[in-house]
Formats: structure tokens, sequence, C-alpha cells
């Protein structure tokens, strides 16, 4: 008995496309989910300024920045100087432009490193338990007591020229402990869950229960950790270079700053030292706009509120207001008697 072939055609379903496409970007976007309200884009978008200009600083800044005009000693900012000069004819907007990168890679390197020491040791003691969790708990609390500015300053006093490498190293070594503390007490929540207790109960090895399990649930935690690392490192490398621990080879905002203090720019001077204090507060305000926007993502309570605020200023509703406009009804909707 044989069928027509429009008959076969009618039974038969079409075929559904694939949606990996669309699963992919799914996923994409809730990654970068926690940077979508209005505190995590201007932080970022303050930073991305300060990522430009140190990446383009050879063409973007006007002279070198130890370029010399003996006939501009300390003159006040001017078509020729657009934020004046030093005590040695130098530009100081050159200098804050050239400084930007030293601030920047010092930052994000000393960032990285603690991050990946915090994530190593965070999670893993989180998940094990005994003797090893308590061991690496240990080793967290004592670097969470140390003092962190002595110990920098022991350090890179015993190097004459330390690299920018060795400064992240000292100031990852010295900021990561917090960051491990927090992980563990997340990581312990989470060991429990029961796609955790499924994944051990199939024999998953250890790395990838921490890989694939619970890092994906630990994304925001992990990024809240690394933002507060880079303002640490970023405030600690101007402090090292105010205080003079860092050579003058090293140029970046906290040199601008020991230079002025070094020759008494203070306070009659202030083109050479409001600059760069200014760059490391707006820096320091980015840094701390994209973290409480993470902080905003992480807390429910606060992203519900968030939320709240965003839907009511759409409708125009302003928070100054003391009373709430109450609808009246329409012409067509006779109003209500008791």
């Amino acid at each position: 008995m044989t069928f027509p072939t429009t008959a076969l055609n009618a039974v038969t379903p079409p075929a559904k496309k694939p949606q990996t496409r669309r699963a992919g970007w799914s996923k994409l976007t809730q990654s970068f989910a926690m940077f979508r309200n209005g505190k995590s884009i201007t932080g970022l978008a303050i930073l991305g300024f300060f990522v430009l200009v140190a990446v383009f600083s050879d063409v973007i800044a006007p002279y070198g920045p130890l370029d010399k005009d003996f006939t501009a000693l300390r003159q006040p900012p001017s078509l020729t100087h657009l934020l004046g000069t030093t005590h040695m004819g130098e530009d100081v907007l050159s200098q804050l432009i050239y400084g930007t990168r030293g601030v920047l890679v010092v930052g994000f390197l000393a960032g990285i490193i603690a991050t990946v020491i915090a994530v190593a040791i965070g999670v893993t003691a989180g998940y094990v338990s005994g003797v090893r969790s308590e061991s690496l708990s240990a080793l967290t609390n004592v670097f969470l007591v140390l003092p962190g500015l002595p110990l920098i300053i022991i350090i890179a006093s015993q190097y004459d020229n330390p690299s920018l490498l060795l400064i992240s190293a000292v100031l990852a070594i010295t900021g990561w402990a917090w960051g491990a503390r927090v992980l563990r007490a997340q990581t312990m929540s989470l060991r429990n869950r029961d796609f955790i207790q499924a994944a051990r109960a199939n024999g998953e090895p250890l790395h990838r229960i921490i890989l694939v399990e619970m890092l994906p649930n630990l994304t925001a935690i992990i990024a809240s950790s690394f933002v507060g690392t880079v303002t640490a490192a970023v405030l600690g490398l101007t402090t090292l270079a105010f205080i003079g621990v860092i050579p003058i080879t090293n140029l970046n905002w906290g040199t601008i700053l020991f230079w002025a203090q070094q020759n008494g720019a203070f306070p009659d001077f202030w083109w050479w030292y409001i600059p760069a204090g200014l760059c490391i507060a707006v820096l320091g305000m980015a840094l701390s706009l994209i973290n409480f926007g993470i902080d905003e993502y992480v807390n429910p309570r606060l992203r519900s509120a968030g939320e709240r605020a965003r839907a009511l200023r759409k409708k125009g509703v302003k928070f100054t207001d003391s009373v709430t406009a109450v609808r009246t009804p329409s012409a067509a909707e006779p109003a209500r008697t008791e």
C-alpha cells in the first residue's frame, strides 16, 4: 500500500532550526548582566577613557614627559602648556598622560594576580573540608592581618629600580586575602546545593566541579573582588610613589605629587598637584561605581530596589516628591461614591 507524497509531507512535522547561536548569545548577555545598570556603565565609560589615554599616550601627549622648556619654569596654564609646567619646565599635561599607563598597568596586573590567588585558595578552602580547609583558612587570616603598607615599603626598598611587574606582585601578595575570605564563605554555601551533589555523585573530579560547576556561580563575586583589588593597587602605587619608595623612572601620578611636594608646589602652584590628585580621585570613583553596580547585581534586595527606582523614573515619578499623584477618574469612568 502506497501513500501519496503530499500526505507524507503533511504528517511529517517540519524540522526545528538549531538554536545554538541564540543560546550562546543569551549566555553571553547573562554573563555581562552585572554591567547593565547606570552606575556600572558610567564607571566603565570613565575607565575606558583612561585606558585609551594610556594606550595612545605617545600620540596624545603634546611633549615628552621629561622634555624641558627653560623659558617657562613654573608657568601657569597657557595655550603652550595647557596644565602649566614644573620647576624644570616640564609639561604637566604630558606627565599626566604618560603616568596613566604606569598606574593602569600596575593596577590591572595586581588585580589579576591577586584575583587568581584569591580564587585558587578561597574556592578550594570553601569546597574541601577538614585539615586542608582549616589550613587554607588560617593562611588567609594571616595575610588578612598583615600590615600591608609597611610590608610593601620593606620589599620595594630592597631594589634600586623595581619593575612594574615586581611592584604589581608585591601589591597583589598583600591584597588577595579579603577576596579569598569572601569566596570561601560563598563556596561553602554552594557546595551543598543539588547540582554540586549530583556532580559529586557522578564521580566528577575536583577541578571540574570547581571550574565548571562553581566558578560560573561566583562570577559576580570574583568581578567585585577584582575591581576592589585594582582600586587598592592604584592607591598603593600612588602612595609608594608619593613617599619616594618607587624611583622617579617609574613615572605615574604619585611621582608627580612627589616632585610637587619636594619642590614646594603646595599651595601656590596648584596646576602641578591638583590635576594628578583629580585623576586619582576620578579613577577611584569610576572603579567604585563599577563595584557598586556589581553589588547591586549580586544583592537581590538592592537589585529589586534599583529596578523599581528605574521603573518609577520612566513613569516620571520623582523621589523628591512628598506626595504621589493619584489617578483621577476620566469622564467615561464616573467616580465612586459611598
